[in-house]
């Protein structure tokens, strides 16, 4: 069993070092960078090769990221962003789940930071997640077409659809959020894209519908995924979750492309 580690960046010189430094359970590390003009190069030249990195210009995020499964020759794939951390304990049980496992993927779980602040509650519906499917067998995983969010294709050792394994019992460490302006960024850039990406496909949707996903999508994230726990944290990003379709249809319904 050989597993590579994949990490997909754009101008992330400020935190790439400090994500790259907890890959070296991995037996390689593969890099594609995006469109870097910053140091992201030089730095990931300290922790693998030339060979190692792929550089190029994407302009949606599925096929960016396929670019960069296609580079990894491993037999397991970890797929991490510059924000995430893997700690020690976490790539210990990676390396043990990819040697034993009879699965093609598995769920890894994650811890949100807004700033130095741990919210680990309410996070989901588009807007962040509280775990993904991030270990997976070379083959098994395909991203879609989309500039955010895209969508995910599985294939099995069946011929269909991928055999689930379990949700592993240690942490990624994901840095999301600098601070309360930040996650609004965030907010602004995910609807802008989701905008284009509505567009492309010739189905805006209708404002009925987004004002109801609004209050399902807060509804989910603030009670189900019990983001009143985290006060009014849980409060903002049940509303940016909430807020996220509703802004993307009104960017790709009253502004021009």
């Amino acid at each position: 069993m050989t597993l590579s580690a994949l990490v997909v960046v754009h101008n992330e010189e400020e935190r790439l070092a400090a994500c790259l430094e907890k890959l070296g359970f991995a037996d390689e590390l593969v890099v594609v960078l995006d469109k870097c003009t910053d140091g992201s190069r030089e730095i990931a030249l300290r922790f693998t090769d030339a060979a190692h990195l792929v550089e190029g210009s994407w302009d949606l995020e599925g096929p960016r990221r396929n670019t960069g499964i296609a580079a990894c020759s491993g037999d397991w794939i970890v797929e991490v962003d510059a924000d995430e951390h893997v700690p020690s304990a976490l790539g210990a049980e990676i390396r043990r789940v990819a040697e034993t496992s009879d699965a093609d993927y598995h769920e890894i779980l994650v811890d949100n930071y807004i700033g130095a602040r741990l919210v680990r509650w309410g996070w989901g519906a588009s807007f962040g997640k509280a775990a993904y499917p991030g270990l997976f067998r070379k083959g098994a995983k395909t991203w879609g077409p989309q500039r955010v969010h895209p969508s995910l294709a599985w294939r099995g050792r069946d011929g269909g659809k991928a055999v689930k394994g379990a949700t592993l019992a240690h942490r990624l460490d994901h840095f999301v959020d600098r601070d309360i302006s930040d996650m609004i960024r965030r907010l602004d850039r995910y609807a802008t894209l989701r905008a284009a990406d509505l567009r492309d496909s010739g189905e805006v949707g209708s404002l009925a519908n987004n004002l109801r996903r609004l209050v399902s999508r807060f509804f989910k994230c603030y009670v189900r995924r019990k983001g009143y726990r985290e006060g009014g944290w849980g409060l903002l990003i049940a509303l940016c979750a909430g807020l996220f379709p509703l802004l993307a249809y009104l960017k790709a319904s009253l502004e021009e492309g």
